[in-house]
């Protein structure tokens, strides 16, 4: 009788143990996973550390990074069309979980700010794919607007991972970069959207 409980003990362990680590593979789960983590404060960007350094500012203002994006009408841009505009540039894929989590809180920051003429938004879905990256959006119900490369992304703006973020001041110049998932619906990340459309 106790090798008989013993024995279903164990394999009830060990299908818990199968199930999470179905959780933690399957990339929606981790995206729920990672929403809740951020629901309880973690993951906050460090605006302050995400900022770039005066001495830096200075020789990029000089040279201005830029880039080509289409958008999911086929209309191509330069980035430097939005100059006059606080710019907030999101480097995602379809496939990445981190960039799906934090989703939802550019989504907050966008609508927040969507009416607003002085504040763009470019969520750049660096692989090109855009049947997938419209489908994602229509299936988490976003109304963000997404682009596309059109031509290669500018040094300062690249990482070894995605997701990206970096915001550009109204001359175009990026201000502030984070390379991770972040929730970007804080108090802390509006007041610095807010200071910037400000100055």
């Amino acid at each position: 009788m106790t090798e008989k409980k013993k024995s279903k003990k164990n394999l009830i362990s060990n299908i818990i143990f199968v199930v999470l680590i179905g959780l933690l593979i399957w990339p929606t789960s981790r995206s729920y996973i990672h929403q809740g983590m951020m629901k309880i404060g973690f993951f906050r960007p460090n605006v302050e550390k995400g900022q770039v350094k005066p001495e830096e500012l200075s020789s990029m203002e000089a040279n201005p990074e830029s880039m080509l994006i289409t958008d999911a009408q086929g209309k191509q841009i330069n980035t430097t069309d939005l100059k006059g505009k606080v710019v907030f540039v999101n480097l995602w894929a379809t496939w990445c979980g981190p960039c799906r989590a934090e989703m939802p809180t550019i989504q907050k920051l966008y609508d927040k700010y969507k009416d607003n003429d002085k504040v763009a938004f470019v969520l750049l879905e660096i692989e090109g794919n855009k049947d997938g990256g419209l489908k994602f959006m229509q299936q988490e119900q976003l109304t963000l607007p997404i682009y596309f490369p059109a031509s290669e992304l500018p040094k300062g703006w690249t990482s070894d991972q995605i997701p990206v973020s970096l915001v550009l001041n109204k001359n175009g110049v990026r201000v502030f970069k984070h390379v991770g998932m972040a929730d970007y619906s804080t108090k802390d990340f509006e007041e610095y959207i807010v200071k910037l459309i400000n100055e």
